[in-house]
């Protein structure tokens, strides 16, 4: 037996009335699906500050061994020793974009990764002692 009040007619007139059938009904499901859209955007974020961290490390690391690859050619010329320098960039997985010789000294620049996480580092390489001066940098891969 149906009990009076309970039928679609009563609930359609408590309705219209202002009265609220179950106000709370699925306002968990919407509070779920609201907190894991909040932990997807903090996930996401996360993961991108991984990215930049890894290339940026990527490229310290490649400027690093890139420069003493070439401080370790000085002997072969600024030509022969930014070429080593570029393979021990590329075997890094890192792109050399600057490279200048002086003396014994190496300084070099080095980009690892692509478009919002790429990082560029600078790095310098030589016998110990008091820098000589490198002057203004030069062109891309070479003095100009």
């Amino acid at each position: 037996m149906r009990r009076p009040g309970h039928g679609w007619l009563a609930r359609l007139s408590r309705a219209v009335s202002g009265h609220p059938i179950h106000s709370d009904r699925g306002s968990a499901t919407v509070w779920s699906v609201g907190a894991i859209a909040a932990l997807c955007v903090v996930f996401g974020v996360v993961l991108a500050m991984g990215q930049a961290a890894v290339a940026r490390h990527r490229a310290a690391t490649g400027a690093d061994m890139a420069a003493l690859a070439a401080a370790d050619h000085w002997a072969e010329g600024a030509s022969g020793a930014c070429d080593r320098a570029e393979r021990v960039a590329a075997a890094q997985g890192t792109r050399l974009v600057r490279c200048a010789i002086v003396g014994e000294t190496s300084d070099l620049t080095v980009i690892s990764g692509r478009g919002l996480f790429a990082a560029e580092v600078r790095s310098r390489a030589g016998p110990p002692g008091p820098p000589e001066p490198l002057g203004p940098a030069p062109g891309p891969l070479g003095p100009t």
